[in-house]
Protein backbone atom coordinates (compact mmCIF):
# COMPACT_ATOMS: atom_id res chain seq x y z
CA UNK A 1 0.00 0.00 0.00
CA UNK A 2 1.32 3.67 -0.92
CA UNK A 3 1.19 6.19 1.67
CA UNK A 4 2.81 9.14 2.71
CA UNK A 5 5.75 9.76 5.31
CA UNK A 6 7.89 11.96 6.80
CA UNK A 7 11.17 10.90 6.89
CA UNK A 8 14.78 11.83 8.02
CA UNK A 9 17.51 10.72 5.84
CA UNK A 10 20.44 11.81 7.99
CA UNK A 11 21.25 13.35 11.48
CA UNK A 12 19.65 16.75 11.80
CA UNK A 13 18.18 16.43 8.84
CA UNK A 14 14.75 17.91 7.16
CA UNK A 15 11.34 15.70 8.16
CA UNK A 16 10.34 15.49 3.59
CA UNK A 17 7.48 13.91 2.89
CA UNK A 18 7.95 10.95 0.47
CA UNK A 19 6.20 8.09 -1.01
CA UNK A 20 6.68 4.70 0.90
CA UNK A 21 4.97 1.56 1.22
CA UNK A 22 3.31 -0.64 3.27
CA UNK A 23 3.90 -4.28 2.98
CA UNK A 24 1.69 -7.73 4.69
CA UNK A 25 0.32 -6.93 8.20
CA UNK A 26 2.29 -9.88 10.52
CA UNK A 27 -0.63 -11.42 12.30
CA UNK A 28 0.15 -8.56 15.76
CA UNK A 29 -0.14 -5.97 13.80
CA UNK A 30 -2.93 -3.26 13.15
CA UNK A 31 -3.17 -0.64 10.38
CA UNK A 32 -4.34 2.69 11.78
CA UNK A 33 -4.57 5.70 9.38
CA UNK A 34 -3.42 8.13 11.17
CA UNK A 35 -5.41 12.26 12.00
CA UNK A 36 -3.19 13.53 13.87
CA UNK A 37 0.36 12.84 15.22
CA UNK A 38 1.91 14.62 18.53
CA UNK A 39 5.21 16.39 17.90
CA UNK A 40 7.50 15.10 20.97
CA UNK A 41 10.87 16.34 21.79
CA UNK A 42 12.12 12.64 21.59
CA UNK A 43 11.36 13.09 18.15
CA UNK A 44 14.16 16.26 17.83
CA UNK A 45 16.46 14.27 19.65
CA UNK A 46 16.69 11.49 17.44
CA UNK A 47 16.62 13.41 14.43
CA UNK A 48 19.89 14.81 16.28
CA UNK A 49 21.11 11.56 16.68
CA UNK A 50 21.31 11.91 20.51
CA UNK A 51 19.72 8.30 20.93
CA UNK A 52 21.54 5.79 18.32
CA UNK A 53 18.30 5.51 15.77
CA UNK A 54 19.20 3.93 12.51
CA UNK A 55 18.58 6.55 9.80
CA UNK A 56 16.66 7.15 7.10
CA UNK A 57 13.47 6.18 9.32
CA UNK A 58 9.56 7.33 9.45
CA UNK A 59 9.67 8.96 13.39
CA UNK A 60 6.78 9.52 15.20
CA UNK A 61 4.87 7.91 18.19
CA UNK A 62 1.99 10.04 19.30
CA UNK A 63 -0.39 8.92 16.29
CA UNK A 64 -4.32 8.80 16.97
CA UNK A 65 -6.79 7.50 14.10
CA UNK A 66 -9.28 4.78 12.63
CA UNK A 67 -8.33 1.12 12.67
CA UNK A 68 -8.33 -0.11 9.02
CA UNK A 69 -7.56 -3.52 9.17
CA UNK A 70 -6.53 -6.19 11.72
CA UNK A 71 -3.70 -8.90 11.55
CA UNK A 72 -5.37 -12.65 12.27
CA UNK A 73 -3.96 -12.68 15.36
CA UNK A 74 -5.86 -8.87 16.83
CA UNK A 75 -9.04 -10.40 17.99
CA UNK A 76 -9.85 -7.32 20.28
CA UNK A 77 -10.13 -4.41 17.78
CA UNK A 78 -11.81 -4.06 14.45
CA UNK A 79 -12.03 -1.73 11.56
CA UNK A 80 -13.12 1.58 12.53
CA UNK A 81 -12.11 1.35 15.95
CA UNK A 82 -11.01 4.65 17.38
CA UNK A 83 -7.30 4.61 18.43
CA UNK A 84 -4.93 6.21 20.19
CA UNK A 85 -0.67 5.04 19.71
CA UNK A 86 1.92 4.79 22.18
CA UNK A 87 5.13 3.19 23.46
CA UNK A 88 5.78 -0.84 22.23
CA UNK A 89 6.96 -3.31 24.78
CA UNK A 90 7.20 -7.50 24.65
CA UNK A 91 4.46 -8.03 26.72
CA UNK A 92 6.12 -11.42 28.58
CA UNK A 93 8.93 -10.60 30.92
CA UNK A 94 8.73 -9.70 33.87
CA UNK A 95 8.55 -6.06 34.03
CA UNK A 96 5.88 -6.59 31.66
CA UNK A 97 3.81 -9.06 33.03
CA UNK A 98 4.19 -7.33 36.60
CA UNK A 99 2.09 -4.12 34.92
CA UNK A 100 5.56 -2.11 34.25
CA UNK A 101 5.86 -2.39 30.58
CA UNK A 102 7.58 0.96 30.37
CA UNK A 103 10.86 -1.06 32.06
CA UNK A 104 10.51 -3.80 29.49
CA UNK A 105 14.16 -5.75 28.86
CA UNK A 106 13.47 -4.93 25.36
CA UNK A 107 12.08 -1.43 25.88
CA UNK A 108 14.90 0.54 23.91
CA UNK A 109 15.28 -2.38 21.07
CA UNK A 110 11.17 -2.08 20.74
CA UNK A 111 10.57 1.56 20.58
CA UNK A 112 14.39 3.09 19.17
CA UNK A 113 14.99 0.51 16.77
CA UNK A 114 13.32 1.37 14.34
CA UNK A 115 12.44 -2.44 12.94
CA UNK A 116 10.43 -5.06 13.90
CA UNK A 117 11.94 -7.36 16.43
CA UNK A 118 13.79 -9.89 14.07
CA UNK A 119 14.97 -6.78 12.45
CA UNK A 120 12.51 -6.35 9.25
CA UNK A 121 10.19 -3.00 8.69
CA UNK A 122 6.88 -2.80 7.50
CA UNK A 123 8.24 -0.11 5.53
CA UNK A 124 9.67 0.11 2.31
CA UNK A 125 10.73 3.04 -0.26
CA UNK A 126 11.38 2.36 -3.89
CA UNK A 127 11.47 -1.60 -3.44
CA UNK A 128 14.17 -1.41 -0.27
CA UNK A 129 13.68 -1.44 3.21
CA UNK A 130 13.47 1.88 5.08
CA UNK A 131 13.96 2.09 8.61
CA UNK A 132 9.67 2.09 10.34
CA UNK A 133 8.00 0.90 13.65
CA UNK A 134 9.29 3.28 15.47
CA UNK A 135 7.91 3.04 18.96
CA UNK A 136 5.86 -0.08 16.91
CA UNK A 137 4.12 2.77 15.11
CA UNK A 138 5.99 5.43 13.17
CA UNK A 139 3.00 7.93 13.18
CA UNK A 140 4.54 10.85 11.12
CA UNK A 141 2.57 8.99 8.10
CA UNK A 142 -0.55 8.84 7.16
CA UNK A 143 -0.97 5.06 7.75
CA UNK A 144 0.33 3.60 10.53
CA UNK A 145 1.78 0.03 10.85
CA UNK A 146 1.46 -0.19 14.37
CA UNK A 147 2.01 -3.53 17.09
CA UNK A 148 -0.78 -4.38 18.54
CA UNK A 149 0.51 -3.26 22.02
CA UNK A 150 1.32 0.37 20.89
CA UNK A 151 -2.79 0.57 20.04
CA UNK A 152 -5.23 1.48 22.48
CA UNK A 153 -9.18 1.75 21.68
CA UNK A 154 -10.75 4.84 22.81
CA UNK A 155 -13.75 4.28 23.55
CA UNK A 156 -14.58 7.94 24.08
CA UNK A 157 -14.99 11.01 22.06
CA UNK A 158 -11.93 13.07 21.89
CA UNK A 159 -10.76 15.09 19.11
CA UNK A 160 -7.66 13.64 17.59
CA UNK A 161 -5.22 16.01 17.85
CA UNK A 162 -6.08 15.74 21.61
CA UNK A 163 -5.38 12.58 22.39
CA UNK A 164 -2.53 12.07 20.03
CA UNK A 165 -0.43 13.57 22.43
CA UNK A 166 -1.40 11.45 25.29
CA UNK A 167 0.66 8.37 23.46
CA UNK A 168 3.82 9.42 25.59
CA UNK A 169 4.40 12.90 26.06
CA UNK A 170 1.25 14.26 28.09
CA UNK A 171 1.07 10.50 29.80
CA UNK A 172 4.75 10.67 31.44
CA UNK A 173 4.30 14.34 32.75
CA UNK A 174 0.89 13.40 34.22
CA UNK A 175 1.72 9.75 34.84
CA UNK A 176 5.17 10.78 36.60
CA UNK A 177 2.85 12.31 39.04
CA UNK A 178 0.01 10.08 39.45
CA UNK A 179 1.63 6.33 39.03
CA UNK A 180 5.16 7.33 40.12
CA UNK A 181 5.20 9.72 42.99
CA UNK A 182 1.90 9.61 44.15
CA UNK A 183 2.07 13.02 45.92
CA UNK A 184 -0.64 13.25 48.86
CA UNK A 185 -2.97 15.92 49.67
CA UNK A 186 -1.40 18.73 50.94
CA UNK A 187 2.29 17.84 49.35
CA UNK A 188 4.96 20.30 47.54
CA UNK A 189 6.21 19.38 44.28
CA UNK A 190 8.76 21.42 42.06
CA UNK A 191 8.92 20.77 38.13
CA UNK A 192 12.03 22.18 36.29
CA UNK A 193 10.76 22.74 32.53
CA UNK A 194 7.31 23.67 31.94
CA UNK A 195 6.98 22.31 28.60
CA UNK A 196 4.23 20.21 27.55
CA UNK A 197 5.64 17.07 30.15
CA UNK A 198 6.07 19.51 32.79
CA UNK A 199 2.95 21.22 32.26
CA UNK A 200 1.04 18.01 31.97
CA UNK A 201 2.57 16.72 35.25
CA UNK A 202 1.18 20.66 36.71
CA UNK A 203 -1.88 19.83 35.80
CA UNK A 204 -2.17 16.22 37.85
CA UNK A 205 -0.22 17.33 40.99
CA UNK A 206 -3.31 20.04 40.99
CA UNK A 207 -5.12 16.67 40.56
CA UNK A 208 -3.42 14.87 43.70
CA UNK A 209 -4.18 17.86 45.83
CA UNK A 210 -0.31 19.27 45.90
CA UNK A 211 -0.95 22.50 47.67
CA UNK A 212 2.81 23.98 46.66
CA UNK A 213 3.42 23.56 42.90
CA UNK A 214 6.74 25.49 41.59
CA UNK A 215 6.93 25.72 38.09
CA UNK A 216 10.71 26.51 36.63
CA UNK A 217 11.09 27.67 33.45
CA UNK A 218 13.01 30.11 31.17
CA UNK A 219 10.19 31.47 29.39
CA UNK A 220 7.52 33.73 31.20
CA UNK A 221 4.81 32.78 28.67
CA UNK A 222 5.38 29.12 30.04
CA UNK A 223 5.35 30.15 33.35
CA UNK A 224 2.31 32.09 33.25
CA UNK A 225 0.66 29.29 31.39
CA UNK A 226 1.74 26.91 34.40
CA UNK A 227 -0.15 29.22 36.40
CA UNK A 228 -3.70 29.08 34.83
CA UNK A 229 -3.17 25.41 34.80
CA UNK A 230 -2.88 24.97 38.91
CA UNK A 231 1.33 26.00 39.86
CA UNK A 232 0.71 28.27 42.83
CA UNK A 233 4.33 29.48 42.33
CA UNK A 234 6.21 30.45 39.30
CA UNK A 235 10.39 30.59 39.39
CA UNK A 236 12.37 32.08 36.67
CA UNK A 237 15.19 30.70 36.03
CA UNK A 238 17.18 33.56 34.58
CA UNK A 239 16.35 35.63 37.23
CA UNK A 240 16.27 33.42 40.58
CA UNK A 241 18.44 31.01 42.06
CA UNK A 242 15.89 28.13 41.55
CA UNK A 243 16.74 26.10 44.92
CA UNK A 244 16.90 29.13 47.19
CA UNK A 245 13.49 30.32 45.89
CA UNK A 246 12.17 26.41 45.91
CA UNK A 247 13.35 26.25 49.98
CA UNK A 248 12.21 29.75 50.95
CA UNK A 249 8.65 28.82 49.28
CA UNK A 250 8.17 25.39 50.68
CA UNK A 251 10.12 26.81 53.98
CA UNK A 252 12.32 24.16 54.12
CA UNK A 253 12.59 22.27 50.25
CA UNK A 254 9.65 20.60 48.66
CA UNK A 255 8.61 17.01 48.53
CA UNK A 256 8.96 16.20 45.27
CA UNK A 257 10.40 17.01 42.18
CA UNK A 258 10.74 16.45 38.16
CA UNK A 259 13.35 17.02 36.26
CA UNK A 260 12.02 17.49 32.66
CA UNK A 261 15.10 20.05 30.37
CA UNK A 262 17.60 16.83 30.44
CA UNK A 263 20.06 19.43 31.82
CA UNK A 264 22.39 17.92 34.21
CA UNK A 265 23.06 21.31 35.94
CA UNK A 266 19.11 21.11 36.38
CA UNK A 267 18.85 17.74 37.73
CA UNK A 268 21.55 19.20 40.38
CA UNK A 269 19.15 21.55 40.99
CA UNK A 270 16.10 19.04 41.33
CA UNK A 271 17.80 17.06 43.70
CA UNK A 272 18.92 19.78 46.02
CA UNK A 273 15.63 21.70 45.84
CA UNK A 274 14.57 18.59 47.68
CA UNK A 275 13.46 18.00 51.62
CA UNK A 276 14.48 15.12 53.74
CA UNK A 277 13.93 12.20 52.33
CA UNK A 278 12.75 13.79 48.92
CA UNK A 279 11.77 12.40 45.80
CA UNK A 280 13.07 13.45 42.47
CA UNK A 281 11.94 11.72 39.13
CA UNK A 282 14.24 12.49 36.04
CA UNK A 283 12.01 12.23 32.90
CA UNK A 284 14.58 14.76 30.70
CA UNK A 285 15.83 12.56 27.88
CA UNK A 286 19.53 13.52 27.65
CA UNK A 287 22.32 12.83 24.79
CA UNK A 288 23.80 8.99 25.24
CA UNK A 289 27.04 9.59 27.96
CA UNK A 290 25.29 12.73 29.60
CA UNK A 291 26.72 12.71 33.02
CA UNK A 292 25.55 14.73 36.14
CA UNK A 293 27.52 15.76 39.29
CA UNK A 294 26.30 15.16 42.95
CA UNK A 295 27.60 15.92 45.97
CA UNK A 296 27.01 11.92 47.55
CA UNK A 297 25.87 13.59 50.82
CA UNK A 298 23.24 15.78 49.50
CA UNK A 299 21.46 12.23 48.49
CA UNK A 300 23.06 10.26 51.50
CA UNK A 301 22.38 12.62 54.69
CA UNK A 302 19.02 13.54 54.32
CA UNK A 303 17.79 10.21 52.71
CA UNK A 304 16.47 11.35 49.26
CA UNK A 305 15.86 9.36 46.22
CA UNK A 306 16.58 10.13 42.69
CA UNK A 307 15.33 7.38 40.32
CA UNK A 308 14.62 7.54 36.57
CA UNK A 309 10.86 7.67 35.12
CA UNK A 310 9.66 6.15 31.55
CA UNK A 311 6.17 7.07 30.34
CA UNK A 312 4.81 8.18 33.65
CA UNK A 313 5.48 3.83 34.95
CA UNK A 314 1.66 3.36 32.80
CA UNK A 315 -0.31 1.17 31.15
CA UNK A 316 -1.25 2.97 28.14
CA UNK A 317 -4.54 1.13 27.67
CA UNK A 318 -5.61 1.83 31.58
CA UNK A 319 -3.86 5.00 31.77
CA UNK A 320 -5.32 7.26 28.66
CA UNK A 321 -8.79 6.76 28.95
CA UNK A 322 -8.47 7.50 32.53
CA UNK A 323 -6.85 11.06 31.36
CA UNK A 324 -9.36 11.19 28.74
CA UNK A 325 -12.01 11.09 31.11
CA UNK A 326 -10.76 13.58 33.12
CA UNK A 327 -10.26 15.60 29.75
CA UNK A 328 -14.20 15.34 29.00
CA UNK A 329 -14.79 16.56 32.78
CA UNK A 330 -12.52 19.77 31.90
CA UNK A 331 -10.24 18.72 34.51
CA UNK A 332 -7.16 18.15 32.24
CA UNK A 333 -7.64 20.64 30.09
CA UNK A 334 -4.38 19.71 27.31
CA UNK A 335 -6.30 21.56 24.39
CA UNK A 336 -4.63 24.44 25.59
CA UNK A 337 -1.41 23.63 25.23
CA UNK A 338 -1.83 22.44 21.53
CA UNK A 339 -0.53 24.19 18.63
CA UNK A 340 -2.02 22.74 15.16
CA UNK A 341 0.04 22.60 12.34
CA UNK A 342 -1.13 20.73 8.56
CA UNK A 343 1.42 17.72 7.77
CA UNK A 344 3.56 19.26 4.97
CA UNK A 345 4.05 21.90 7.76
CA UNK A 346 5.95 19.19 10.10
CA UNK A 347 9.55 21.42 10.28
CA UNK A 348 8.11 24.55 10.66
CA UNK A 349 6.36 22.80 13.84
CA UNK A 350 9.96 21.69 14.93
CA UNK A 351 11.48 24.52 14.36
CA UNK A 352 8.30 26.66 16.54
CA UNK A 353 9.11 23.81 19.20
CA UNK A 354 12.86 24.27 19.21
CA UNK A 355 12.54 28.27 19.49
CA UNK A 356 9.41 27.51 22.52
CA UNK A 357 6.96 29.52 20.58
CA UNK A 358 4.37 27.07 21.05
CA UNK A 359 4.33 24.16 23.31
CA UNK A 360 2.87 21.03 21.96
CA UNK A 361 2.30 20.85 17.94
CA UNK A 362 0.41 18.40 16.82
CA UNK A 363 0.24 17.41 12.88
CA UNK A 364 -3.24 17.21 11.22
CA UNK A 365 -2.29 14.33 8.80
CA UNK A 366 -5.75 13.14 7.26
Amino acid sequence: MRITAAVVESKGGPFALQAVDTGELRPDEVLVRIHAAGVCHTDIVVRDQWYPVPLPAVLGHEGAGLVEQVGSGVVDLAVGDRVSLSFNSCGVCRYCLTGRPSYCVDFFGRNFGSSRPDGSSPLSRGGAPIHGNYFGQSSFATYSVANRRSVVKLTEEIPYEVVAPFGCGIQTGAGSVLNSLRPPAGSSIAVFGAGSVGLAAIMAAALSGCTTIIAVDLKPSRLEMARELGATDTIDATAHDAVERITAITHGGADYSLEVTAAPKVLRQAVECLAPTGVCGLIGAAAFGTEVSLDMNSILIPGRTVRGLVEGDSIPALFIPKLVELWKQGRFPVDRIVALYDFDAIDQAIHDAEAGTVIKPVLRIS
